[in-house]
């Protein structure tokens, strides 16, 4: 049992990094190409 908790521990992290991980990326790209359009005009 007690391994089974330390699984599901390490999994919930290891998924919230990785959809932090992601959502950054997006928030990134965006800020991107927002200050790109910017500059563009």
């Amino acid at each position: 049992m007690e391994q089974r908790k330390v699984g599901n521990c390490l999994g919930k992290t290891a998924g919230i990094t990785l959809v932090a991980l992601v959502v950054t990326i997006i928030v990134l790209l965006i800020l991107a190409g927002v200050s790109i359009n910017l500059v563009a005009r």
